[in-house]
Protein backbone atom coordinates (compact mmCIF):
# COMPACT_ATOMS: atom_id res chain seq x y z
CA UNK A 1 0.00 0.00 0.00
CA UNK A 2 1.45 3.39 -0.98
CA UNK A 3 2.43 5.83 1.72
CA UNK A 4 -0.17 8.52 2.42
CA UNK A 5 0.97 12.01 1.33
CA UNK A 6 2.39 14.02 4.21
CA UNK A 7 2.53 17.72 5.01
CA UNK A 8 6.16 17.64 3.82
CA UNK A 9 5.00 16.25 0.46
CA UNK A 10 2.46 19.07 0.17
CA UNK A 11 5.12 21.63 1.06
CA UNK A 12 7.45 20.27 -1.60
CA UNK A 13 4.66 20.31 -4.21
CA UNK A 14 4.04 23.98 -3.39
CA UNK A 15 7.77 24.75 -3.70
CA UNK A 16 7.85 23.05 -7.09
CA UNK A 17 4.84 25.14 -8.09
CA UNK A 18 6.61 28.31 -7.00
CA UNK A 19 9.58 27.42 -9.21
CA UNK A 20 7.20 27.13 -12.18
CA UNK A 21 6.00 30.70 -11.54
CA UNK A 22 9.43 32.30 -11.92
CA UNK A 23 9.37 34.73 -14.88
CA UNK A 24 11.99 33.06 -17.08
CA UNK A 25 10.50 29.65 -16.34
CA UNK A 26 7.11 30.96 -17.49
CA UNK A 27 8.69 32.03 -20.80
CA UNK A 28 10.36 28.63 -21.15
CA UNK A 29 7.12 26.80 -20.39
CA UNK A 30 5.24 28.95 -22.89
CA UNK A 31 7.82 28.13 -25.58
CA UNK A 32 7.48 24.40 -24.86
CA UNK A 33 3.70 24.42 -24.84
CA UNK A 34 2.95 26.79 -27.71
CA UNK A 35 5.97 27.20 -30.00
CA UNK A 36 8.08 24.02 -29.86
CA UNK A 37 6.45 21.27 -31.91
CA UNK A 38 9.22 18.80 -32.79
CA UNK A 39 8.62 16.32 -35.57
CA UNK A 40 11.89 14.40 -35.25
CA UNK A 41 14.80 13.73 -32.92
CA UNK A 42 16.77 16.12 -35.11
CA UNK A 43 14.38 18.93 -34.12
CA UNK A 44 15.39 18.33 -30.49
CA UNK A 45 19.05 17.98 -31.31
CA UNK A 46 19.04 21.18 -33.36
CA UNK A 47 17.79 23.15 -30.35
CA UNK A 48 20.07 21.26 -27.93
CA UNK A 49 23.10 22.04 -30.12
CA UNK A 50 22.25 25.69 -30.73
CA UNK A 51 24.28 26.91 -27.82
CA UNK A 52 23.92 29.58 -26.66
CA UNK A 53 20.39 30.41 -27.67
CA UNK A 54 17.24 31.29 -25.82
CA UNK A 55 15.50 28.15 -27.10
CA UNK A 56 18.39 25.97 -25.91
CA UNK A 57 18.12 27.47 -22.44
CA UNK A 58 14.36 26.95 -22.41
CA UNK A 59 14.69 23.35 -23.61
CA UNK A 60 17.12 22.60 -20.78
CA UNK A 61 15.19 24.62 -18.18
CA UNK A 62 11.84 22.90 -18.64
CA UNK A 63 13.26 19.47 -19.43
CA UNK A 64 15.58 19.72 -16.45
CA UNK A 65 12.81 20.92 -14.16
CA UNK A 66 10.53 17.97 -14.91
CA UNK A 67 13.44 15.51 -14.78
CA UNK A 68 14.43 16.90 -11.38
CA UNK A 69 10.86 16.68 -10.09
CA UNK A 70 10.48 13.11 -11.42
CA UNK A 71 13.75 12.19 -9.71
CA UNK A 72 12.36 13.37 -6.38
CA UNK A 73 9.48 10.95 -6.89
CA UNK A 74 11.45 7.97 -8.23
CA UNK A 75 13.91 8.29 -5.35
CA UNK A 76 11.10 8.22 -2.79
CA UNK A 77 11.48 11.80 -1.56
CA UNK A 78 8.07 12.92 -2.86
CA UNK A 79 4.80 11.02 -2.76
CA UNK A 80 4.12 9.56 -6.21
CA UNK A 81 0.33 9.59 -6.07
CA UNK A 82 0.23 13.25 -5.05
CA UNK A 83 2.80 14.31 -7.64
CA UNK A 84 1.12 12.42 -10.48
CA UNK A 85 -2.22 14.11 -9.86
CA UNK A 86 -2.96 16.17 -13.01
CA UNK A 87 -3.13 19.39 -11.01
CA UNK A 88 0.49 18.88 -9.94
CA UNK A 89 2.18 17.38 -12.98
CA UNK A 90 -0.10 17.66 -15.99
CA UNK A 91 2.45 19.75 -17.83
CA UNK A 92 5.09 17.04 -17.35
CA UNK A 93 2.92 14.67 -19.37
CA UNK A 94 2.47 17.31 -22.08
CA UNK A 95 6.23 17.93 -22.35
CA UNK A 96 7.06 14.23 -22.29
CA UNK A 97 4.41 13.44 -24.91
CA UNK A 98 6.19 15.84 -27.26
CA UNK A 99 9.61 14.23 -26.79
CA UNK A 100 8.76 10.57 -26.22
CA UNK A 101 8.44 9.49 -29.88
CA UNK A 102 11.98 10.77 -30.52
CA UNK A 103 13.62 10.01 -27.19
CA UNK A 104 15.47 6.82 -28.13
CA UNK A 105 16.99 8.41 -31.24
CA UNK A 106 17.77 11.62 -29.32
CA UNK A 107 19.64 9.65 -26.66
CA UNK A 108 21.64 7.78 -29.29
CA UNK A 109 22.50 10.77 -31.48
CA UNK A 110 23.17 13.08 -28.54
CA UNK A 111 25.15 10.38 -26.71
CA UNK A 112 23.02 10.87 -23.63
CA UNK A 113 21.55 7.49 -22.61
CA UNK A 114 20.05 8.84 -19.38
CA UNK A 115 18.30 11.89 -20.87
CA UNK A 116 14.85 12.19 -19.30
CA UNK A 117 15.23 8.71 -17.78
CA UNK A 118 13.37 9.40 -14.54
CA UNK A 119 10.56 11.25 -16.29
CA UNK A 120 10.16 8.29 -18.64
CA UNK A 121 10.35 5.77 -15.81
CA UNK A 122 7.73 7.59 -13.74
CA UNK A 123 5.25 8.15 -16.55
CA UNK A 124 5.61 4.91 -18.49
CA UNK A 125 5.52 2.48 -15.57
CA UNK A 126 1.74 2.61 -15.30
CA UNK A 127 -0.95 1.87 -17.84
CA UNK A 128 -2.63 5.16 -16.91
CA UNK A 129 0.58 7.05 -17.69
CA UNK A 130 1.07 5.27 -21.02
CA UNK A 131 -2.57 5.84 -21.96
CA UNK A 132 -2.32 9.52 -21.10
CA UNK A 133 0.78 9.95 -23.27
CA UNK A 134 -0.91 8.16 -26.16
CA UNK A 135 -4.02 10.34 -25.84
CA UNK A 136 -1.92 13.51 -25.83
CA UNK A 137 0.07 12.40 -28.84
CA UNK A 138 -3.19 11.81 -30.73
CA UNK A 139 -4.24 15.34 -29.84
CA UNK A 140 -0.90 16.61 -31.15
CA UNK A 141 -1.51 14.87 -34.50
CA UNK A 142 -4.90 16.57 -34.76
CA UNK A 143 -3.41 19.90 -33.70
CA UNK A 144 -0.71 19.69 -36.38
CA UNK A 145 -3.32 18.86 -39.03
CA UNK A 146 -5.41 21.89 -38.07
CA UNK A 147 -2.34 24.13 -37.99
CA UNK A 148 -1.25 22.99 -41.46
CA UNK A 149 -4.77 23.43 -42.85
CA UNK A 150 -4.99 26.95 -41.40
CA UNK A 151 -1.57 27.82 -42.83
CA UNK A 152 -2.57 26.49 -46.24
CA UNK A 153 -5.81 28.47 -46.12
CA UNK A 154 -3.96 31.65 -45.17
CA UNK A 155 -1.53 31.41 -48.10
Amino acid sequence: MPKKPSAADAELILKLYDLRRESEMRKARNWWTSEFWPESADDFIKVAMTFPSQENAWLRQVGGYWEMAATLVTSGVLNEELFLHPSCSGEMYFVFAKMQPYLKEFREKFNSPDAFANTEKLIMKSKAGRDRIQMMQQRFVEFRKRRRAEAAKAS
